[in-house]
Parts: C-alpha cells; structure tokens; sequence
C-alpha cells in the first residue's frame, strides 16, 4: 500500500490517512489523531525540525541499536479501531511490535519501509462504523464520490 492522501474527515473533523493498493484500485482510511498526523506530513513535506519527534527519536534508536524496520503491517479491526505491527530485525533476530497504525505509518516513512494491510483489514473495514459517520468503502464509485465532493482545502497541500 502507499500514502494516497492525508486528509481531514468533514463529517468528524478528524484527519485521516487514505492508503491505496499500489497495483490496485482497494483503498482503506484509516481515521488518526492530530499529533501523528502532523509527524506524518511533516516527513512527507520533508521537514527537518531542529528536534528530532518522537518518530525521529525512536528511529535513532532503533539505528543506533543495529536495527532496521523491515515492513509495517495494519493487520487487524476491531470495533472501529486498527491495529498495526511494527516489524524490524535487529542482528540475526527479528522482533514485532503491537503499534497503532498512525504510528507505524510515520515509522514506515522514516524508514522506507513498506505498508502492508491484510486482506481481512480491508474486507472488515468494508462497513465502518464511526461516532457520527457511516461510510461503506466496499462500493469504490461511493467512496471516490465521497473523496472528490470533498473540499479541496480538506486535503490541504498533502494531497498525493
């Protein structure tokens, strides 16, 4: 999967990341907070801050250590929440983390780490049902009328 969009969910005012299948038309939104939002586009807009984010941090770490994230992978949903697992080897082992997909997200970018998203995430996530808003991605004409009725400046300058 790759970033198609970093967005902000009218209905809800919450931004949302929008994966898409690199060779393929599934997406999955994946509703997030503001925080891991913001340390998701900055790495997209190529921001330097002069101190390193808790991402940044943890991935000087994870160097530092002798590791590598090899892949992130949003794995499961469960009552409207994703979950996500950071995996990274370090020397002969590999480890995986239990991570919230935003996370992992803003770990992947850092690391040029591929996204992966089960088949099951995307069959579940066909009916979501969020506080206020009922959107079906299984229908992709649906989903695209609702992304292209979206304001513009919903999706800001990070528009993919």
């Amino acid at each position: 999967m790759e970033i198609s969009a970093l967005a902000m969910d009218p209905t809800l005012n919450s931004p949302m990341v929008i994966l898409k299948e690199k060779d393929g038309d599934r997406m999955l939104p994946i509703w997030i907070g503001l925080l891991e939002a913001g340390a998701i586009a900055a790495k997209l807009e190529g921001i330097d801050l002069s101190r390193p984010m808790t991402h940044d941090l943890f991935m000087s770490v994870v160097h530092d250590l002798g590791g590598q994230i090899t892949r992130i992978v949003v794995n499961d949903l469960v009552q409207s929440t994703f979950y996500a697992t950071i995996c990274m080897t370090a020397g002969e082992k590999e480890y995986a983390f239990d991570s919230r997909p935003s996370d992992s997200i803003a770990l992947a970018l850092r690391a040029d780490a591929p996204i992966f998203v089960d088949s099951a995430v995307i069959e579940k996530s066909r009916k979501i049902d969020l506080p206020g808003s009922k959107m079906d991605v299984s229908d992709k004409e649906k989903m695209l009328e609702i992304l292209e009725n979206m304001d513009p400046e919903d999706f800001g300058k990070y528009k993919m």
